[in-house]
């Protein structure tokens, strides 16, 4: 791995929690609770490595659909993770930020979010984003709405909008673009996922279940980025000449 080409910004779709618990015929739930041990170790490979940012996809707004059992276990293990996981942050130099209706959480679960977010600013080391009831869809057409608003009140209809000023209203607002995505469990989708973030993401699939992923499967991930000719839009000869 040439720690002179690490992507800066990392974004993984963790799934395959609830496969991984029924092949042991285990509850759901317990796919998800070990699935939560993964994202510390992630975290912290991640930060070792030299990642700048690692942005998760925890819960997406379709997420609220599945059975209630399911959702609040979701929003248990999301509560208490935020709780226990917090000091090691704040040791560790990671901030906490998060993207999405965050409205939408349960009260105990949005406070230790504020708390965290609040007691992590100072870190430095690494960022960490946790999407969490986001949809990407909802995301851009909420943004929308909002722009088109606007020019109506300034009175000006005809308000052209330029791709930087809709990048500065984003969730992401700040953030580079993911450099490279990681879903896990054998899907080949993003799912409704930072779908204007990921122009130009290097996109990579593996068949391991989120709750089996660790610290050499996304070395592995990364030298697969690093093997890759990232071109934006030109040619060969054109990349090469700027090296």
């Amino acid at each position: 791995m040439d720690k002179a080409k690490l992507p800066r910004h990392i974004a993984i779709i963790m799934d395959g929690n609830g496969r991984w618990a029924r092949n042991r015929d285990l509850p759901r739930l317990e796919g998800h609770r070990r699935g939560s041990e993964t994202v510390e170790g992630i975290v912290e490979a991640c930060r070792e490595i030299g990642i700048e940012y690692l942005t998760l996809y925890a819960f997406s707004q379709e997420n609220w659909n599945r059975p209630s059992d399911e959702v609040l276990g979701l929003m248990d293990l999301l509560k208490h993770f935020l709780i226990q996981k917090r000091p090691k942050l704040i040791q560790n130099g990671v901030r906490l930020r998060v993207i999405g209706q965050i409205d939408r959480l349960p009260e105990g679960v949005l406070r230790e979010l504020t708390k965290t977010i609040a007691e992590t600013r100072h870190c430095e080391k690494m960022t960490l984003v946790l999407a969490l009831s986001y949809s990407s869809r909802s995301e851009l057409t909420e943004l929308v709405n909002q722009m088109v608003r606007s020019a109506l009140a300034e009175g000006d209809a005809s308000r052209v909008i330029r791709e930087d000023e809709l990048d500065r209203q984003l969730y992401t607002e700040g953030l580079p673009d993911p450099d490279l995505l990681i879903r896990t469990s054998g899907e080949h989708r993003i799912s409704n996922f930072l779908l204007w973030q990921m122009a130009y993401t290097e996109l990579y699939f593996t068949d391991t279940l989120w709750p089996d992923f660790n610290r050499e499967e996304l070395e592995a991930a990364i030298r697969e980025y690093q093997s890759r000719e990232r071109r934006f839009g030109l040619t060969t000869e054109q990349v090469r000449a700027t090296l």
